[in-house]
């Protein structure tokens, strides 16, 4: 051989053997997100995490010994993942002076939990007021100028219009995120960050301040109106509707190009909100790049126009707008209280949002509203507000088992969202739409029924159909197992079977009831039969229906799993 090529040779192997040869594993990736199959999911160290959260009420993550009580509750509760708040005010209270031990005591008490982190940054608005600024920033209305009536008089309201105040905000997100880059790349204990909380203006649909009223007299931003036209066969039909109002032009004033008023002084907002908060999101990422979502404050029942609720914020009818102004932003959030939880996430989930829920309720409502997300729509998460003050209430028993329980088979999960093999059922006595829901899983009609009481066909008594009460709230979430047999994790829910073509009859080959342990590894209990299946013997009405009279009974507000293997006939 060559000695100049042996020599060469040599150095290569050696550069391999002392790691000169630098390649980037999934594991040493930093979380993002990454679409798997119908649904996107989060990646953390180079696998799936279903984030089973808890959002910290606003103050608590602020002393550590306020919150040291509450992480053992937590994780006792079975949660993985915690929202928790760093204020501007707190991380640079002087100007150019940053001061992170609030984020460092977040890390190492999360890391001793074995909890992840999802870090809320409360800069120049918290539920679309200013609150959580620096006291150099409240003070200095000339710099960083206040939203306005129409009448001239200023709201406790940073607008949108301020480029001092965006840069301040900036540069104090990208200096926390340079931080975290530098205490917590490898650990990847932050998974994500939410930006703002609850943006919009408060009373008026628009802002009416010296720079706003300039800015809503000029014309439309041409990245606005080009983006529109790029996207028009797949606008959201509210964007649509604004728009050809206004004739769908390219050119002119905000009030020009959408109508009504109303909507179109929203939507000023939105791109104003959007493109304020693109910013600061492009600067941390920058820093370190990180998953970031936005929250939004939605629309109530008695709202009657923007300013009832927050204007401008990532609401349903503004995603179109948030996306154009806003690339940087990767989730547009829903805060969901209201009770049609299943119709006020669709709202959420369209296109191609992924979807996570940063606050909701707990209790049996709210373990039903998990389910349905993780379930039906293929949430990255779900998350109650302010669970660490009640989790470890009576109230909060059914929650908590759901938490644990769908903890244990997080890994099924989200194989499951990947594979399409996945499916949920949200049920509510006080829903007269809702009492009933069905999933469709291969080639199996999956028939969901809140628990009832009440007769059937000639007074034979059923524990199917009849009446439901007010109060009551049901669900399930279904997985067709790579065997093809089927797990269910439900809660005061009946379930039967039909076959999706309508051909033949689908029965009960084996139905068992059991747990799973900490390891994941199912225990099997107890093998079900006769009186514990048997939900109708009023079999030539069910079989004239399609049905076998055999189903599934989930009848405690307690969550178990079942597994079942089917057979047609």
């Amino acid at each position: 051989m060559n000695k100049v090529i042996a020599i060469l040779l040599s150095a290569v192997l050696m550069a391999g053997c002392t790691g000169e040869r630098k390649e980037t594993t999934a594991s040493q990736e930093p979380p993002h997100l990454e679409k798997r199959g119908g649904v996107t999911q989060l990646i953390v160290q180079g696998q799936p995490w279903l984030v089973l959260g808890c959002e910290l009420g606003n103050s608590t993550s602020s002393s550590r010994a306020y919150l040291a009580p509450y992480w053992q509750k937590l994780k006792d509760a079975g949660v993985n993942t915690v929202l928790a708040v760093v204020s501007w005010e707190q991380t640079e209270p002087a100007e150019g002076q940053f001061d992170f031990t609030v984020v460092d005591n977040l890390l190492e008490d999360a890391r001793r939990n074995n909890m992840k982190l999802a870090l809320l940054w409360f800069g120049s608005w918290k539920n679309g007021i200013t609150s959580y600024t620096p006291t150099w920033v409240k003070r200095d209305t000339r710099r960083f100028p206040l939203a306005q009536t129409p009448d001239g008089k200023q709201l406790p309201i940073l607008t949108t219009l301020g480029d001092e105040t965006c840069k301040a905000d900036a540069k104090a997100f990208a200096a926390m995120m340079a931080h975290l880059k530098k205490v917590d790349a490898q650990q990847q204990t932050v998974v994500m960050i939410q930006m703002e909380n609850e943006v919009g203006l408060h009373g008026h649909p628009r802002d009416y301040c010296p720079l706003a009223e300039a800015a809503y007299k000029d014309q439309v931003p041409k990245a606005l109106t080009d983006w529109l036209s790029a996207h028009r066969d797949s606008l959201l039909p509210e964007t649509r509707k604004a728009w050809e109002a206004g004739g769908c032009k390219t050119e002119g004033t905000w009030q020009e190009v959408f109508s009504p008023a109303d909507r179109a002084a929203e939507i000023f907002m939105a791109w104003h909100y959007a493109s304020y908060m693109d910013r600061i999101t492009e600067a941390g990422k920058q820093e370190y790049e990180l998953p970031t979502f936005v929250n939004a404050w939605i629309v109530q029942p008695e709202d009657t126009r923007p300013g009832n609720y927050p204007s401008g914020g990532p609401q349903a009818q503004n995603h179109d707008i948030w996306r154009a102004a806003a690339p940087h932003i990767d989730i547009l959030s829903p805060d969901i209280y209201l009770n049609d939880f299943p119709r006020q996430l669709a709202l959420y989930a369209r296109s191609g949002n992924p979807v996570f829920i940063p606050e909701s309720r707990s209790g049996q409502n709210g373990a039903a509203n998990a389910a349905y997300a993780i379930g039906a729509e293929g949430a990255i998460g779900y998350s109650p507000f302010g669970f660490e003050r009640n989790c470890d209430d009576d109230v909060n028993a059914t929650f908590r088992s759901f938490y644990l329980k769908a903890g244990r088979i997080a890994p099924l999960i989200l194989s499951a969202q990947a594979d399409g093999r996945i499916g949920a059922a949200w049920l509510k006595g006080s829903e007269p739409t809702r009492v009933k829901d069905t999933i469709l899983l291969a080639d199996v009609r999956i028939v969901c029924e809140l628990i009832s009481s009440g007769m059937r066909n000639g007074g034979a008594p059923q524990l199917t159909g009849g009446t439901y009460a007010p109060d009551a709230i049901g669900y399930v979430i279904a997985i067709r197992q790579e065997d093809e047999s089927y797990l269910f994790l439900g809660s005061n829910v009946r379930i039967t079977f039909l076959p999706a073509d309508g051909k033949g009859i689908v029965g009960l080959a084996k139905v068992t009831e059991g747990d799973y342990d900490e390891q994941g590894q199912w225990v099997e209990g107890r093998w079900l039969n006769g009186d514990e299946i048997q939900l109708r013997y009023d079999l030539l009405y069910a079989v004239d229906e399609g049905f076998s009279g055999q189903g599934l009974n989930f009848g405690r507000p307690e969550p178990s799993f079942q597994r079942v293997e089917l057979f047609r006939y």
